[in-house]
């Protein structure tokens, strides 16, 4: 490293609890003198507190109340971390200086609860990391990048934008099949995530052949890395482009490195994991039609708090089977029941939970109305053009032209008449009977408030005992 750096904490605390807090570190250049503020990856921001308080926390992980390290950070000379960075069983290059040094500290030091969180909360989310990077022949050390990137929460969104463990954007995430919509959010579901993020590190490596770059362009984009690249002279070392690159980004190959140093390192800080009941075995299964999570922890005997936590990537309690094929994470026992119960699950409820209509009836005696009015417009636009015109004509065919209209007038009567007996007679044979469809989410009570009559009418004309009907069945009202 040509530069080194002195590396001066600065803390602006924020309020505790569900509120990030936004630490700074300073960085001052030896040679001039000049402080530079990097801000820290917003996985090193967020409050343990709203993390022990998901759900997941709360059901599996609880402090190590036998853990006997007392409560204080030791501190050791830059050989003991070099030679402990040296010692890590990693391909990745993790060299020490005073940049990385810093955030040791604040791993070890006022984010010590956050790592005790991380060290538990990877029991659940460390084997599916492994699994996908060795799928993809990545080094292994890459399953600490969600620790940096959202401190192990899958539902985490940063202030740009990015949501979940690998803190997708957007774009990003659409690019590596991940599927948003206003009901379905793929970047917080954590396999689908996971592997999408592993096919996204294979690529930046493709790219620059250098994993401190790889991580630096995970974090600002390719576009932002080939920048800095290009504004020092073309080198391809993050060292060197370090000073033309992001503010995060500067703190965020160090964070890093940190973090694998921590997640190793933990008993010598004195940090005690929090530690992890077994969790419940669970499985999936695909669901094809819309499904309503209520209807799932009635039926199935879930908690419903738990189907959310096990199923992050659906932002309501709809399930969007209709669209296309859908994956339901439970427990093993609640998923056996769903199997069991096979169509009572979605039939359960469904006219109360699923209010969006399908179809809808326009009025059709309001159109007739409306119809009615435009005929009389056009009645009298066409009488006054005649008055018009026969103001205008000579006095002499006075006589005529009045005959003629009165015949006309007869004659338009009668014809008025008799429209109007057609008109009465058509109503009537309408009025005589009136079928409707059973639509989606309809009830014996619904139609018979729609169409001004009642249940027992219905049950009478249609010949009904139940309360049941189909979707799709025609029913006669009148």
């Amino acid at each position: 490293m040509k530069r080194i750096k002195t590396i001066i904490l600065s803390f602006a605390f924020g309020v505790l609890g569900a509120m990030a807090q936004n630490e700074n570190i300073t960085v001052q250049d030896d040679q001039n003198g000049q402080e530079e503020v990097i801000g820290l990856p917003e996985g090193m921001t967020v409050s343990c507190d709203s993390l022990i308080n998901e759900w997941m926390a709360k059901k599996y992980l609880y402090p190590d109340t036998t853990c006997v390290n007392p409560d204080y950070n030791p501190t050791f000379t830059p050989e003991e971390y070099q030679e402990r960075l040296r010692r890590l069983p990693v391909v990745m290059e993790m060299p020490y200086n005073s940049v990385v040094q810093k955030f040791i500290d604040q791993y070890s030091g006022r984010l010590r609860r956050t790592v005790s969180y991380a060290l538990g909360a990877g029991n659940f989310y460390v084997p599916i990391f492994e699994e996908a990077l060795d799928y993809y022949g990545l080094p292994l050390e890459l399953k600490y990048l969600p620790v940096i990137e959202s401190a192990l929460e899958p539902k985490a969104r940063s202030h740009a934008g990015a949501v979940g463990l690998w803190q997708f954007m957007l774009a990003t995430g659409k690019r590596y099949d991940l599927k948003v919509n206003s009901l379905l959010d793929e970047r917080q579901d954590p396999y689908k995530s996971t592997w999408a993020a592993a096919r996204y590190l294979r690529d930046l490596y493709k790219i620059y052949h250098d994993w401190s770059l790889v991580i630096a362009a995970y974090n600002c984009g390719p576009g932002s890395v080939n920048k800095a690249i290009h504004r020092a002279g073309g080198t391809r070392d993050y060292w060197a482009i370090y000073p033309y690159l992001p503010s995060e980004t500067r703190g965020y190959v160090p964070a890093f490195i940190a973090a694998n140093y921590i997640m190793n390192y933990y008993c010598e800080h004195n940090i005690c994991p929090m530690k992890t009941k077994i969790p419940v075995t669970t499985d999936t299964v695909t669901v094809t039609r819309d499904l309503h999570m209520q209807q799932v922890a009635e039926l199935c005997n879930i908690d419903m708090e738990a189907v959310h936590a096990l199923n992050p990537q659906y932002r309501t309690d709809l399930i969007p089977g209709s669209s296309g094929p859908m994956t339901l994470c439970l427990p093993t026992d609640a998923l056996n029941a769903f199997i069991d119960l096979k169509d009572s699950v979605y039939n359960y409820r469904a006219e109360e939970l699923f209010t969006r209509r399908q179809t809808v009836e326009v009025d059709s005696k309001l159109d007739n109305r409306s119809v009615a009015a435009r005929r009389r417009c056009s009645r009298s636009n066409d009488v006054t053009e005649t008055r018009s015109s026969s103001t205008k004509s000579s006095k002499s065919s006075k006589t005529t032209q009045s005959s003629k209209s009165s015949k006309s007038t007869k004659s338009s009567k009668s014809s008025k008449s008799s429209k109007s007996s057609k008109s009465k007679s058509k109503s009537r044979k309408k009025d005589t009977t009136k079928n409707v469809t059973v639509r989606d989410g309809d009830s014996l009570e619904r139609i018979a408030k729609r169409n001004g009559t009642t249940v027992q009418k219905l049950k009478k004309l249609n010949n009904i005992k139940g309360n049941i009907i189909n979707t799709g069945k025609k029913l006669r009202v009148k």
